[in-house]
């Protein structure tokens, strides 16, 4: 391994030539996947014993892996939920890694968890959490889900044993039928129940059916021993196992927002913590005309939120935020070993405090840089483009009389039919505008049926996009 010297100096002006061409493309290529027998044949061996060189290492990325990638933050990707991240978040992922920073301790990164801390201070204001609120910024949503579904299990179990009642046979939390199956992953993983309440024909989790759940779930527990906890409704608060219930604020499939204020109001009389999974849709708390679907919010013990989506970061950054971040800290920092003694997280806020994992990146930096680069205002602007592209993306689908809307969009996300289309017909479609790198819109299936969709992040997307695609469908 070499120090800086002529050869990495002549690396180092080929990466900034690589990054300035894709920084410059406008717009990007979409590309498109190879298959493994391609990409061996057109990469050849990269791991050698001797190493290939950083040159030859580069041009193999860039003429022929990155090429097998679809880019994320093409304007025509309307796939899952896509990227768009601005240049100046680009750029500063760039210096992020050359800087070498270990993000989960104060004592190792304090000037760059200050300025995540910043941007998550953003984030926790646009939902109306208290001054005290705070958090971490986490791989992902699942993560994020998993570390606030972990904080919450271990309030509850704290609380009973505070009260000197016996903990359930098994846990469980509550969620609505559209929720993200990441919650079914957490589940598994804190080996609890997920209990999915049917959310209606509008797709949203309502107070009203989620006190029915629960209802039902406490007539069903077996009576319980010790003093009462407080908060249960007719008995013990988790004499059902019940430690969480999870509101989706703006599904993936749908984009539909849950009814938080009655979610709320429901689960702070039982005693519940209250978690908002917004991976996708809590950005769009940034844009004002949205807020309004938010209302109640403001209550929830937790939410996430993932830049990386709709909030213009590179990958990976999801934002998860608490309310009483001591809670979460008590069920996350129980990792101890001498050499980590050193680390005051009384004094300090250690970000590996508040989350799954001990090593992390400072993966909030490039967002924070965006932010500040751009201030909030541009932001805001930019998530309000995108609901009036999805707002004229409805309306294109409505004047055609061979479209048809499954549902009106809540948010950004688009979802429609082809009359007289099946499945055959809509994959035959899709494959073909990848093919020809015009756009990537594969199909989605809602209650057995096979559709299209439209996942509207990026500000670059115009209806004239929206146009050229549908166009394609006669």
């Amino acid at each position: 391994m070499h120090q800086f010297d002529a050869e990495t100096a002549d690396l180092l002006r080929a990466v900034f030539d690589v990054t300035r061409l894709r920084l410059g493309f406008d717009p990007v290529p979409l590309d498109g996947p190879a298959s493994p027998a391609e990409l061996t044949a057109r990469a050849g061996p990269t791991i050698t014993p001797e190493g290939i060189g950083g040159r030859r290492a580069l041009e193999i990325f860039d003429e022929v892996l990155a090429r097998a990638c679809i880019s994320a933050d093409h304007p025509r990707n309307l796939a899952f939920i896509p990227a768009a991240p601005t240049r100046a978040a680009v750029l500063f992922d760039l210096v992020v890694g050359a800087s070498s920073i270990y993000g989960g301790s104060w004592m190792e990164g304090a000037g760059a968890i200050h300025a995540e801390n910043e941007a998550l201070r953003w984030l926790a204001d646009l939902a109306g959490l208290p001054a005290e609120a705070g958090g971490v910024f986490v791989p992902g949503g699942t993560v994020g889900n998993l570390s606030a579904l972990a904080a919450a299990r271990h309030a509850a179990r704290e609380r009973l044993a505070a009260a000197g009642s016996p903990q359930p046979s098994r846990w469980r939390f509550v969620c609505g039928e559209e929720a993200h199956s990441s919650l079914y992953q957490a589940a598994s993983v804190l080996d609890v129940d997920l209990v999915a309440v049917p959310s209606g024909v509008d797709g949203r989790l309502t107070g009203s059916r989620l006190a029915a759940a629960l209802d039902a779930m406490a007539e069903a527990a077996p009576p319980r021993t010790g003093p009462p906890v407080g908060g249960g409704c007719g008995g013990n608060a988790f004499a059902d196992g019940v430690f969480a219930v999870v509101a989706t604020a703006g599904t993936t499939q749908f984009g539909i927002v849950d009814d938080l204020r009655g979610i709320v109001e429901v689960a702070r009389g039982r005693g519940l913590w209250v978690h908002a999974d917004g991976a996708y849709g809590l950005a769009a708390l940034a844009a004002p005309s949205a807020r309004p679907l938010f209302d109640g919010i403001a209550e929830v013990d937790s939410f996430i939120v993932d830049p990386h989506k709709w909030l213009f970061s590179p990958f990976d950054a999801c934002a998860l935020v608490y309310r009483d971040p001591a809670v979460a800290r008590a069920a996350h920092s129980p990792q101890r070993a001498g050499y980590l003694d050193v680390l005051d997280s009384a004094a300090n806020w250690n970000p590996s405090d508040y989350a799954i994992g001990l090593s992390r990146r400072a993966r909030g930096l490039p967002f924070w840089f965006s932010l500040a680069t751009h201030g909030t205002h541009a932001y805001a602007n930019a998530v309000e483009t995108t609901l009036a592209t999805a707002r004229s993306a409805a309306e294109q689908i409505a004047a055609r009389p061979d479209l048809e809307l499954v549902r009106p969009p809540q948010l950004s996300v688009v979802v429609f039919r082809r009359r007289g289309w099946d499945e055959v017909d809509y994959h035959r479609w899709s494959g073909s505008l990848l093919r020809a790198g015009f756009a990537f819109v594969p199909p989605t299936r809602h209650d057995g049926e096979t559709v299209a969709r439209f996942a509207i992040v990026n500000p670059r997307t115009t209806p004239g996009d929206i146009e050229a695609i549908l166009t394609t469908m006669s």
